[in-house]
């Protein structure tokens, strides 16, 4: 048989233990992405001499490949006495990996806004962070949070790389399965379907996101 719907349900509790370790490191290194790129996006307009350093770090990051920074952390790091466990190595390189396109995004958002708005917050004597909190935030992130959504979604895809350093995620499970019974077709098969459907309830997350946003902030 090509396909067995017996073995099919007897892998799917442990696939689905392991897709709780995908998931966690998708949301733990997408929150460490959105929020450090934001700190980047921010301390190249609020520091303007750290926009050179802050830029060659940036593209040094998206011109190299995840998979190769996912080893750096995990086996050079401890040569400087940084010793992490592979999980916790692994969403720290999907953090800071995606950061550096998610200050990308930043920027063009705040890039977007009309210098006028600065010019009236100045006016108004208003101070920096409460210029950058109710004035250019608000109006720099509701048009980005679609291709900060697509990063989510392509971060999300890009977990089964951590199996490269085995972290027991849901593809480095199935492989496992796979190895033990020589069945490879049904627990790669499933997780493919769980990929397709996580990206597309993620991709629904992101427009209802959209949508409560620009209803809070667009008047």
């Amino acid at each position: 048989m090509i396909w067995d719907w017996a073995y099919a349900f007897e892998i799917i509790p442990q696939l689905a233990w392991a897709a709780v370790v995908t998931i966690e490191a998708t949301f733990i290194g997408f929150l460490i992405a959105a929020t450090l790129g934001l700190v980047l996006a921010l301390l190249r307009i609020a520091f303007p001499r750290t926009a050179w350093p802050i830029s060659m770090a940036v593209e040094l990051i998206r011109s190299t490949p995840l998979l190769i920074q996912i080893f750096f952390i995990y086996f050079v790091f401890p040569s400087f006495g940084i010793v992490l466990d592979a999980l916790t190595a692994g969403i720290l390189a999907l953090g800071i990996h995606y950061a550096a396109y998610c200050s990308e995004v930043y920027r063009a958002g705040f890039d977007n806004i009309h210098r006028g708005q600065w010019e009236a917050a100045i006016a108004l004597n208003l101070g920096s962070w409460t210029t950058f909190r109710d004035v250019i935030i608000p109006q720099a992130i509701p048009p980005v949070i679609p291709a900060l959504g697509n990063y989510l979604v392509a971060l999300f895809k890009e977990t089964p790389l951590l199996s490269a350093i085995a972290v027991l995620e849901l593809m480095q499970t199935a492989k496992i399965m796979g190895s033990e019974t020589f069945r490879y077709t049904e627990p790669i098969t499933l997780v493919g379907l769980f990929f397709l459907a996580m990206s597309l309830i993620s991709a629904a997350l992101i427009r209802s996101v959209e949508k409560a946003i620009k209803r809070r902030f667009i008047r």
